[in-house]
């Protein structure tokens, strides 16, 4: 059975259905997602009412998973699987964080614009991000278009910023919020990383910008005025026009191509509710400066 792509907005985002992630993924099947993937750049599956190991399984059959979660105090987890990240408010008892437990001052920064793993020197391919628990209210993920975002801008910003490398960074973002109480280990674990601003998409050929909060300079230029250039392309690249809303019901999974797309987390009572969200990153093939421009 071959699966249907319902679009959920003009330019981007498709509901697939026709697929059941309790059961394998064939090659072929495979190869279907990622040409939705290539044409939608992120897919919503509604129901699935998978588990851990499934959700592994299926990120597996699309590719090589990254092995690593990237938080503070790593010590502290609640999940099996170390290349599973944990987008909860829960404590390793399953409790909901204390207002000033330091994993949820850092997890704030979920709510700026970015794209995951950009901090890493090879960053990420894909994001499954699956629903297990949602609040009654907020914690919608919005997502933005950085294909349609390039295609907008005047051709002299285009020129402008075509060949330039910015330093991508968790310490950036999180700064931005006044989070900046790291530990030594962590600031070199963190350590900035360079990325292109501008990407070419191999699946479908299109240009996109590559841009991220975690963005904290720009190689060969004074650093207020490359924030000040970062600051515009944001706003830029998250008018309405270019962002979808996506309201999060039980087992949904949406998945995600960072190569192409900016998201964020919208807030909600995190004291009052729990909010139980999985996160399975594939990781992409090479550091950008060493992929096609």
């Amino acid at each position: 059975m071959a699966l249907t792509f319902t679009p959920l907005h003009p330019l981007f985002v498709a509901e697939v259905s026709g697929i059941d992630l309790r059961e394998p993924v064939t090659p072929e099947l495979a190869q279907e997602i990622h040409r939705g993937m290539d044409r939608y750049a992120v897919l919503v599956f509604r129901g699935q009412d998978i588990d851990d190991d499934q959700q592994m399984a299926f990120g597996r059959a699309l590719g090589p998973l990254e092995p690593t979660r990237a938080t503070v105090d790593a010590h502290k987890h609640r999940l099996k699987h170390q290349e599973m990240n944990d987008i909860s408010n829960l404590d390793e008892e399953g409790n909901i964080l204390a207002a000033d437990d330091r994993r949820r001052m850092f997890s704030l920064g979920n709510r700026l614009w970015h794209s995951d793993s950009s901090f890493k020197a090879t960053p990420a391919l894909y994001s499954l991000l699956h629903g297990r628990v949602v609040p009654p209210e907020g914690g919608e993920t919005e997502f933005a278009d950085m294909r349609a975002a390039w295609d907008a801008l005047p051709e002299k910003t285009k020129a402008k910023v075509r060949d330039l490398v910015c330093d991508h960074s968790l310490l950036f973002s999180r700064g931005q919020l006044g989070f900046t109480e790291f530990t030594e280990e962590e600031r070199q674990k963190f350590a900035p990383v360079p990325q292109r601003l501008v990407r070419r998409h191999p699946g479908s050929g299109r240009l996109s910008l590559y841009l991220s909060s975690h963005i904290g300079r720009i190689h060969g230029w004074p650093v207020p005025e490359a924030m000040a250039l970062i600051r515009d392309l944001m706003e830029h690249a998250t008018r309405r026009e270019f962002v979808y809303r996506h309201h999060w019901r039980q087992h949904d999974l949406v998945m995600w191509d960072n190569r192409c797309t900016m998201h964020r987390a919208r807030p909600f009572e995190d004291r009052r509710y729990p909010r139980d969200m999985r996160r399975v990153t594939l990781q992409d093939i090479a550091p950008t400066l060493q992929q096609a421009a």
